[in-house]
This record gives C-alpha cells, structure tokens and sequence, in this order.
C-alpha cells in the first residue's frame, strides 16, 4: 500500500479547525463576527512579521532583530514628521534605515559567515539602542497629523475587512508571487534545502542570503507602519517584548521547518490563525499571559512531535533539506 505523508502543515490545519469548532461551541461570543474581525486585526501584524521571517527561514537562517526592525525606521519616520521634516525625506530615511540594516545583517551572514542568530541578536540590540539613544524623545511616538495621509493603511477597512488584515493579504500575495514565480524566489529554496549543492551549481548564494535579509528588514518596517497607523503610535519598547517568539511560533508552528528548502506563505497564514485563535480564546476565558505562553509552547512540542512520528527523519532527507 502507498504510504499516506501527513505533513506538519496538516497537522496544524486540523488543530485550528478542532480548535475553532471548539471554541465557537463551548466559549460566549467567539464566534460572533465582531469577535472574529477582531481576532484577525490583532494577529495581523504578526502575520505580517510572519512573512518576513519565512523568507529567511526558508533560505535556512533565522532573524532575531525583526521587532527592532518594526519599531525604529517606523518610529524614526513618525518622528521625523513630528520635527517638521517633509514627508518624501522622512520615508527616504527611514526606508534607508531599513535597507542599510537589511544590508548589514545579509553581508555579515553571507559574507562574514556570522551565524544569523548571533547577527540579528546583536544587530537587533544594536538598532534598538540606537533609537532609543539618538532617534526618539519618547518611549511612544505619536502619529503626527502631517503623516494622515497614509493613515489609510492601519484604519478603516475594505469590504468589511480591517485594514490591518487587508495589508496582511497583500504582503502574503506579493511574498507569495515572489516566491512561487521569480528566479529569486527559486533560488531562496534551492540554498535552503542544500547550500553547497546550490553554491556548487553556481548559484549567485550570497547576494541571495543578503536579498533575504533586506526583504525581512523592509516588511519589518511596513509591519511597523501598519501597526503604529492602527493604534495611532509605535511604541518603541515593543523590542523587549516575546513578539519575536510569537514571530517564530508561527513559522515553525506553520510548517516551515528550520532546517530549511520547505514551506511558504501558506504555512504562514495557518500558523497565524492558530496563533491567534489560541490567544483569542485564552483572553476570554481570562488565562493570565504567563499561562498563555505555557499553552503556546506545549502546542508547538506536540505539532512537532507529532510531525516528528508520521514523517520519521534519517541521514538521508536532513542532507536534503526533507526535515
């Protein structure tokens, strides 16, 4: 008989839906449109930043600094349009910020072979630090009046959808399109599931592992500009927050192994509806925070585990990327 191949991603797709059906029949106003828009809005964000990690994760690394990313270039624009700067230099320094910070961390990964988690460890730190020492007056910086014009991007909606979630579908297509479709995106798998095979057939491998973390930095920077559009700040301390482990949770959670060459946008969008399911309906039923980081690590341990039982890993798929 033909071996049935359970992936991880189905996995998960079947413990949101178990989990979904369950709490739209046992939980008081889960299921009630306005609870389900709401739920959608607050993972949003995540799911935007979910994206950015995938296409590093993909190509087999990992980006620690993405909050850091979200909070300062976006911090530091709001900023600027507070001092009186004009709106066209204000977004060519930040978007510049976010593009030299991109930069830097691919060229000391590819080029310097620093492994990814110590860079984006040190380089999150560092931008963090820099904005906080040079870049802000406050803690929270207010979305300034001159800046409405694009405040379209985090409020409101579109055909009844929150303009957080509309933001979030439009990366996930782009990034989905990116992948699927260009040279590039191919390349990103190609590295993932074996870079000495990749590098052996003369694939351009380090400006690619440099393209990743530049595209991780820019989405982290529109992340950050839907999120201070929606809540009308950014409040710059977001860096010390668990965002990134929740960041993580659901590209692993989604199916995107860390080892590399597998997943896409898909996982991603799965892995952000069970994330904010959970956490939807552990704020009903009032689980304190500490308890609901409990719960989201068990549910990680057991997808893997369980992924780990129907899909057994040898010597032969971890060289391939299979894992």
């Amino acid at each position: 008989m033909k071996k049935i191949h359970v992936s991880q991603q189905s996995i998960v797709f079947v413990l949101f839906v178990l989990m979904f059906i369950g709490f739209a029949l046992l939980l008081p106003g889960f299921a009630q449109v306005d609870n389900l828009l709401t739920l959608l809005q607050n993972v949003a964000i995540l799911g935007i930043l979910g994206l950015g990690m995938s296409v590093v994760v993909i190509g087999r690394g990992i980006d620690i600094s993405m909050i850091a990313a979200l909070a300062v270039p976006s911090g530091l624009l709001l900023q600027l349009m507070q001092n009186g700067m004009g709106f066209g230099a204000a977004c060519a320094l930040a978007i510049g910020l976010s593009l030299l910070f991109g930069l830097a961390n691919g060229w000391l990964i590819a080029y310097a072979e620093v492994p990814s988690l110590f860079t984006t460890l040190a380089s999150g730190l560092f931008l963090a630090g820099l904005g906080q020492a040079y870049f802000f007056q406050l803690e929270v910086v207010q979305w300034p009046a001159s800046l409405d014009a694009m405040a379209w991007v985090g409020r409101g909606s579109f055909i009844g959808l929150p303009m957080p979630v509309v933001m979030f579908g439009i990366a996930a297509a782009g990034l989905a399109l990116f992948l699927k479709r260009l040279r590039a995106g191919a390349f990103i798998y190609a590295i993932g599931d074996n870079p000495f095979g990749a590098r052996a057939t003369g694939l351009p491998t380090r400006p690619i592992m440099v393209l990743q973390y530049v595209m991780a930095a820019l989405i982290g920077v529109f992340a950050g500009i839907v999120m201070a559009a929606s809540v009308n700040s950014m409040p710059t301390r977001i860096f010390n927050s668990t965002m990134i482990y929740d960041v993580v949770l659901v590209v692993v959670l989604g199916g995107i192994g860390l080892s590399g060459g597998r997943g896409g946008v898909l996982n991603v969008i799965i892995g952000t509806l069970l994330i904010g399911t959970m956490l939807n309906g552990m704020t009903i039923l009032d689980v304190s925070y500490s308890v609901q980081n409990i719960v989201k690590g068990v549910v990680l341990l057991v997808a893997i585990l369980v992924d780990s039982i129907f899909n057994p890993r040898n010597e032969e798929t971890a060289q391939q990327g299979d894992i």
